[in-house]
């Protein structure tokens, strides 16, 4: 009976392995399958190799693999100065810096977007539902937004990978 009982504890982990950290080639299957469903056009369309020319490694991973970035390590975390973050495949802005807040997360975190620059939809890629969101110009992965952000303002959280994102200061 112990034998059984482990072998279904150890199936159940493996089952419940999220994708968020999988590497480039891992979630190139699972992002093809997510790209097909979608026929979605954008204004901003390029091949796969003209996207990876243009973007770091990094950049590709988040914005065309849907990949999320590891908490802390985005260099927007420290940015307090007045501007706008644009999308880093095609500049459209997505977000202003008024709306930005330190979520602890350890990811740029703002509770509002700039309205009709960026899309939803729902994934269910670790096992429930939460709302993606991408670049309505290009399509590229930006994060997910959450309903665990300041409630003074939106209650919104948009959790988002710095990679996907350029900073534009103020004038």
């Amino acid at each position: 009976m112990k034998k059984y009982s482990l072998i279904a504890l150890c199936l159940l982990i493996f089952a419940c392995k999220g994708t968020s950290q999988d590497k480039e080639g891992e979630m190139d299957a699972k992002a093809a399958t997510k790209t097909e469903s979608k026929e979605k056009t954008f204004a901003v369309t390029k091949t796969e190799a003209e996207w990876r020319e243009e973007l770091t490694d990094m950049q590709f991973y988040i914005l065309r693999k849907a990949g999320t970035e590891n908490a802390g390590s985005s260099e927007l975390l420290s940015i307090k100065e007045k501007g706008t973050y644009v999308c880093a495949g095609c500049g459209t802005p997505v977000f202003a810096s008024e709306y930005k807040f330190d979520s602890g997360t350890g990811w740029p975190s703002f509770d509002r977007a700039i309205e009709g620059n960026v899309e939803y939809e729902v994934d269910h890629k670790v096992g429930y539902p939460r709302t993606e969101e991408h670049c309505a110009v290009c399509g590229g992965h930006l994060g997910h937004v959450f309903d665990d952000g300041p409630r003074e303002t939106t209650g919104k959280r948009h959790c988002i990978n710095g990679a996907a994102l350029n900073f534009v200061p103020a004038n």
